[in-house]
């Protein structure tokens, strides 16, 4: 299964959310995209986000204010050109 790091240290909403957005609708169905954000908000962003995408959200941790968010695309997603 493919991995692929998107780091957003230092952006605020909404754009660690949208970042990893983009960076999604270019992986295969079943890709994990682990984010890296150091915007509080973002928790509870990228658990609204999965809710809402469908996409899932497979890890969470934070550590000295970075946080990192583990994402596994739709199975019936397409990637998107």
């Amino acid at each position: 299964m493919s991995e692929t790091l998107l780091d957003v240290q230092g952006l605020t909403c909404p754009l660690p959310v949208l970042k990893a957005n983009k960076a999604l609708r270019g992986l295969a169905p079943g890709a994990r995209l682990v984010v890296l954000a150091t915007d509080p908000a973002s928790v509870k962003d990228f658990r609204a986000y999965a809710a809402e995408t469908g996409h899932a959200l497979v890890g969470f941790s934070e550590e000295k204010g970075l946080y990192r968010f583990t994402l596994r695309k739709r199975e019936d997603a397409a990637p998107t050109p």
